[in-house]
């Protein structure tokens, strides 16, 4: 295969690996400069679509495409946010094929203004002085919105007045149109007091950040203290308020332009891979991300993975930030830089959102390697099975046994088969039971498990490296039985799995085995036994709907189908309709049916 053939499938395979997610991609030559940065709603979609139409595209479009030596990307929440994204980027690196972006002042800002009784109101120009600014906002209708809601909940002023202490003692103000229609509670004049309109303010600031849950826990606190006050008028206000910030929900990335100048860099550790993500923050922006991996080699503590790896990123891209944001502590200081971990608020987010990136890194790279070896995701689920459960060969086909009765009648089995940890549907098989009476899970088990694997040995048919029991050390044992007969003891791995506590038990051992949780190994042998428990569920529920109307009430002449539902409704069972008296049975079909019913059951008695 040629190199330009390699590469080809090198990036196809990138493609393919892509999440569905909202973000931004990033086009690399084989000079590692970046060529392209563009957003996307469907990253996998769109990125694909550059090499899906490359022969009909326009000239430089083919020339673009011929250049793209590696990609990367970054999720975010929102389309909108891979805009802002977009922009802070190309505005960074200029890259070669994009269009020349505008200046930041294209989009707005929402402005908490720092004085007396602030306003909330848009700006595009940035002050500073001491004002709080969120945003920016890539859709200007989104911002309104947020805005529009901020003022049907709170009365705020919109005025320009200097309401400073003195002027309102002085009674320099008078009210104005807003106070009369309820749009302000009327500060300049004194009836409402600055603590009360900050309190506000902060409510109102949480909205803006998106964080409506603590604003709603708040107001449903002083809802209750204005009921208990018998202040029906104040608790219905807020009542109102509440509703209204429950049916909306702000879904942007809203980042604090106060937080410049910093680095973040976030941690996950599966097994023996660490994945670091790094952001770089300016002036509430993000213009900067990478994720690598790194293996470990000897048993290093997590804080030396995430030192090693903030090294690595540093000598690739150098950095003079002021502040660097971690997920715990680490050894090392920086001593022109701040470390913070935080628990909540604007930087708190921001260690989310690039936690999510490093997980999405980490999700492409699994794609990558199962799409270049589709069953190596199965492989490490039967490896892992296979040590969990000390077996000597690896479970690449695997049956488990499911019994299924309502309270006696017509007791049936299930049998379902796995091949590489996944459902094997054809393999599936339904047991009636034959030779066992009445609700016998052991002997019924032990049936259907005699009569499964004499049917393999008699046609010669593979038999499976692993039988999963639903069941604990009972239904185990009568299984064993069964085996033993079949001198297939000790050729098959046999476990018995109890419901309550999940535990694995084994044959002649005592005590159970716990499989971790959250092992996939533990997940399989639960997907298993719930698979085994649906299929045998509904052959049970069309056998009990048919055969049982059919073969037991049906078949008594003078009763229909009708009749027989309503007594199987009322009792349950065919068995509890026999040990009924004439009186119980005429409650529910009537004195002439439940004769003709009980003297049919005596004769057969």
């Amino acid at each position: 295969m040629s190199p330009r053939n390699q590469h080809i499938d090198q990036l196809d395979l990138q493609i393919r690996s892509l999440p569905q997610s909202p973000g931004v991609y990033q086009y690399f030559d084989d000079q590692n400069r970046i060529i392209y940065v563009g957003k996307a709603k469907d990253l996998k979609k769109r990125v694909a679509s550059y090499f899906n139409k490359e022969k009909s595209a326009s000239g430089k479009l083919r020339v673009l495409v011929s250049k793209i030596a590696r990609i990367e990307f970054m999720v975010v929440d929102t389309e909108l946010d891979a805009l802002l994204l977009e922009n802070n980027l190309i505005k960074k690196y200029q890259p070669r094929y994009n269009i020349l972006l505008k200046d930041d002042k294209t989009f707005p800002w929402i402005c908490v203004k720092n004085e007396p009784f602030p306003r909330i109101f848009s700006t595009r120009n940035l002050i500073t002085d001491g004002s709080e600014y969120f945003g920016p906002y890539a859709s200007g209708k989104m911002m309104h919105t947020i805005l529009d809601l901020v003022r049907q909940l709170y009365p705020i002023r919109s005025c320009k007045l200097q309401l400073n202490k003195h002027n309102i003692a002085a009674g320099k103000f008078t009210v104005c149109l807003d106070y009369h229609i309820g749009k302000c509670l009327g500060p300049c004049v004194g009836k409402q007091s600055e603590e009360e309109y900050l309190e506000s303010i902060q409510e109102i600031r949480n909205i803006i950040k998106g964080d409506i849950v603590s604003v709603i826990s708040n107001l449903k606190g002083k809802m209750m203290v204005y009921a208990k006050e018998l202040k029906f008028e104040k608790a219905q206000l807020l009542k109102e308020r509440i509703d209204i910030l429950t049916s909306y929900r702000s879904k942007s990335l809203v980042v604090n332009p106060k937080i410049h100048n910093v680095d973040v860099f976030s941690f996950i550790l599966e097994q023996e891979s660490a994945f670091v993500n790094f952001l770089k923050i300016i002036n509430g922006a993000i213009v900067q991300t990478h994720t690598i991996e790194l293996k470990k080699r000897l048993d290093e503590t997590n804080v030396q993975l995430l030192e090693m790896a903030m090294a690595e990123l540093y000598s690739r891209f150098g950095s003079n930030s002021i502040e660097i944001i971690l997920p715990f502590k680490i050894e090392l200081s920086f001593p022109n830089s701040k470390i913070t971990i935080p628990q909540k608020g604007d930087k708190k987010q921001l260690l989310d959102l690039s936690m999510r990136n490093a997980r999405f890194y980490q999700l492409e790279r699994q794609k990558r390697k199962d799409l270049v070896d589709p069953n190596r995701h199965s492989k490490r689920i039967l490896q892992q099975l296979q040590e969990d459960l000390r077996m000597d060969v690896l479970p690449e086909h695997i049956e488990c046994f499911d019994n299924s009765n309502l309270q006696g009648d017509y007791p049936v089995a299930a049998m379902v088969m796995f091949k590489n940890a996944k459902p094997y549907k054809k393999g599936y098989r339904h047991y009636n039971i034959k030779t066992v009476e009445g609700p016998d899970d052991f002997h019924s088990m032990e049936e259907v498990v005699y009569r499964r694997y004499k049917r393999l040995l008699d046609e010669k048919e593979h038999l499976p490296q692993l039988i999963v029991v639903d069941g604990g050390k009972g239904q185990l044992s009568a299984s064993v039985r069964s085996l033993e007969k079949l001198d297939l003891r000790g050729k098959i791995t046999i476990i018995g799995i109890a419901k309550k506590l999940e535990e694995i038990y084994f044959p002649d051992d005592s005590l159970p085995l716990y499989i971790n949780k959250k092992s996939e190994s533990l997940k399989l042998i639960q997907q298993l036994r719930d698979e085994a428990h649906r299929f045998g569920i509904t052959h049970h529920r069309n056998k009990r709907d048919k055969g049982t109307l059919k073969t037991e009430l049906t078949e008594i002449k003078g009763i229909g189908t009708q009749t027989a539902n309503h007594l199987l409704r009322e009792f349950g069972s065919v068995t509890k309709i026999k040990k009924q008296d004439k009186d119980s049975i005429s409650t529910v079909i009537g004195q002439a049916k439940a004769r003709i019913i009980f003297e049919y059951f005596q004769k057969k008695a």
